[in-house]
């Protein structure tokens, strides 16, 4: 039954200036997709005379298809990508280049486009927000791919990143099978190489960037041996420690070990500070044993020359020769001495002559220069 003023029409129901509204079973009006469609299907028509049955509608529909199937082959490399270009599966030409290209569409052609400037990253030995995603938030734990043996039989708890990127795009996508698992296992390997020939303290200190650059080259040559076709960019060491387990004890033998360093340093700043003493002590020495040597030999050879001299005057006059030595010779010996002259053939008083034993040295500092003469010393007898 008609409804003229209600409510009860159906979803297309409509009406324009109080027209019959038609109940939820009566007839719908078109709506503006039944319109779209209609519109359509006449202009197919009106290319098709005869009908989509006849053979110009069907080859109208095929060509349609086959341009719609073919403009599905053009795809887009962007600048920081490559390309490769199938056909049956099978790789030809070049890697494309970024811009607007063509291929054949599927399932004849493919198109493979790999990211070949872009660094990738991969930790080994990682934590916190590089663990996976079950264990986050938990307390760390080690696991065998963060401890390795070192040359020095110490276990080391280690954690390194790796950056890698795509040199030969044909290589990484067709000649090994998950290359980035690759990747991962070769870093692990190359790293546990360099670790086994290293110490512990020379991991932690000095020798940090020597490991990293022979990691990074051993990496190289494994990946290119695996005929991989990427490049190792950098390999960083993100931690070198002892396990957990043993921590505690580790940082003792560190305590330990630098307070031998400082008193090895130590020992070093007063070897430093007595040894040029030393030296100098000794310089000193050697220098006055020079100049004493000098001194002598200079003595030893002036006596010899005036013994030689004397030689010479006694070979031409021995007897005044002999006098005169034997003069100096007294006169050297009772310099310093009380002296009582005696002559024989005196009379009186036992032949002693009577002396005076006044200083005659030099007038600087003789007793005549002075003006005071010296009390005469006690005569003895001889």
């Amino acid at each position: 039954m008609a409804n003229d003023g209600g409510n009860g029409g159906g979803p297309w129901a409509s009406g324009r200036g109080g027209g019959t509204r038609g109940g939820r079973n009566g007839p719908r009006r078109p709506t503006d997709i039944d319109n779209v469609v209609r519109l359509g299907r006449e202009r197919l028509k009106n290319l098709a005379p005869g009908g989509f049955g006849s053979s110009r509608g069907i080859v109208l529909v095929v060509l349609l298809g086959i341009a719609i199937w073919l403009a599905t082959g053009f795809f887009r490399v962007q600048p920081n990508q490559q390309a490769i270009q199938l056909v049956f599966g099978k790789p030809y030409g070049k890697p494309v280049e970024p811009g607007l290209h063509y291929n054949l569409p599927g399932p004849i052609g493919d198109v493979i486009v790999v990211d070949v400037q872009d660094q990738r990253r991969v930790v080994i030995g990682a934590r916190g927000a590089d663990r996976p995603a079950s264990t986050r938030g938990g307390p760390r734990t080690t696991s065998t791919e963060n401890l390795m043996l070192m040359g020095d039989e110490n276990i080391v708890d280690i954690e390194f990143a790796v950056l890698w990127q795509i040199k030969d795009v044909f290589k990484y996508a067709f000649d090994v099978r998950n290359p980035e698992e690759n990747v991962r296992d070769a870093a692990e390997a190359a790293m546990r190489e360099v670790i086994g020939r290293s110490t512990l303290q020379y991991a932690q200190t000095e020798g940090r960037s020597r490991i990293e650059q022979d990691a990074k080259e051993l990496m190289q040559r494994i990946l290119d041996g695996y005929g991989l076709g990427v490049r190792i960019s950098t390999v960083q060491l993100l931690r070198v420690d002892p396990p957990q387990e043993v921590i505690a004890a580790f940082r003792d033998v560190q305590a330990a070990r630098a307070d031998k360093e400082k008193s090895i340093n130590e020992a070093n700043t007063y070897r430093n500070q007595v040894l040029p003493r030393a030296k100098g002590e000794a310089e000193s020495i050697i220098q006055r044993g020079e100049a004493y040597k000098a001194e002598t030999v200079a003595r030893a050879s002036g006596d010899a020359q005036r013994f030689d001299q004397v030689r010479e005057q006694y070979d031409k006059a021995r007897d005044i020769t002999t006098e005169r030595l034997y003069l100096d010779t007294m006169e050297e010996v009772l310099r310093g001495v009380n002296k009582v002259l005696v002559d024989r053939n005196a009379s009186g008083a036992g032949g002693v002559v009577p002396y005076l034993p006044l200083s005659f040295g030099p007038l600087s500092s003789g007793p005549l220069s002075s003006g005071k003469a010296r009390e005469p010393a006690p005569a003895t007898s001889r």
